[in-house]
């Protein structure tokens, strides 16, 4: 809760320290009624929080308070797996986790042969709710398969085709450019976080997988990010993914429901 007694920090001090902006410009956001503290509008500039437990957010993006957590993004290269250790000595993360200097871990994983966009982060709460399946945060692909695609295929793809471990659909699907040299590159989205499942869904319709990248996941984008390259993300990116999971944990909460008086 917001803490008006001294022992409390100085709002526009912890937010400049966050690196949201510098002090003078934080209390215009203040008195401009930018900043919510805990769902609530703050305007004084006396306004004292507990960057420990208070949740901050300017022009509704949340806000990480916590200068020791980190977030970044890798461009995961082909070959590596997604583990920190691995007991068949194959190239792992740990090279990455070093360079952070943290204990970060990954969100998630992409399979050996598969590149592109990977989260890792020590913020051990944010990582549970963007790898847990409930939560269906959007992952979008890049796959070069094999033949022309044709638009049956996509069809079937958006429907949903049956896998051995159950029925799965594209949230999106559509082919990227002209086919060439017997190859299509096709853009999927979905949410499903099931092993090896693009590839599994596109073998299903007839076309296997040769290349495939991760370029988006949630709100985030590998751009021109090289294989290899790490880099932390910003802190509009940062912001996006809080309040990307705090609204996919408000709407796979359970709805409350009120006891009738006795």
């Amino acid at each position: 809760m917001i803490d008006e007694q001294p022992e409390g920090e100085r709002l526009q001090k912890v937010l400049a320290a966050a690196g949201v902006a510098s002090r003078r410009v934080v209390e215009q956001y203040i008195v401009a009624g930018r900043i919510r503290v805990n769902g609530r509008v703050v305007t004084e500039l006396g306004t004292r929080i507990d960057p420990e437990n208070d949740r901050v957010e300017v022009d509704g993006t949340p806000v990480q308070l916590d200068a020791d957590k980190r977030y970044l993004m890798l461009n995961k290269p082909k070959g590596v797996v997604s583990t920190m250790s691995d007991e068949n000595g194959r190239p792992d993360l740990a090279r990455y986790a070093e360079q952070a200097g943290e204990r970060v871990y990954n969100v998630g994983r992409l399979d050996a042969e598969t590149t592109g966009l990977l989260v890792l982060t020590n913020d051990g709460e944010l990582a549970h709710v963007l790898a847990h399946p409930s939560y269906g945060i959007e992952k979008t692909y890049l796959a070069t398969v094999r033949g022309v695609v044709k638009p049956e295929a996509l069809r079937r793809l958006r429907a949903g085709v049956d896998l051995d471990d159950g029925p799965i659909a594209a949230d999106r699907v559509r082919v990227i450019g002209e086919p060439s040299g017997g190859r299509t590159i096709v853009e999927v989205t979905l949410h499903s976080g099931r092993n090896r499942i693009v590839r599994r869904m596109l073998a299903e319709v007839g076309h296997p997988v040769i290349e495939l990248v991760r370029r988006q996941f949630g709100p985030l984008h590998l751009g021109s990010l090289g294989a290899g390259r790490m880099r932390d993300l910003t802190k509009v990116e940062v912001g996006a993914l809080l309040a990307l999971a705090r609204d996919a944990a408000a709407d796979a909460a359970p709805p409350t429901t009120k006891q009738e008086p006795r």
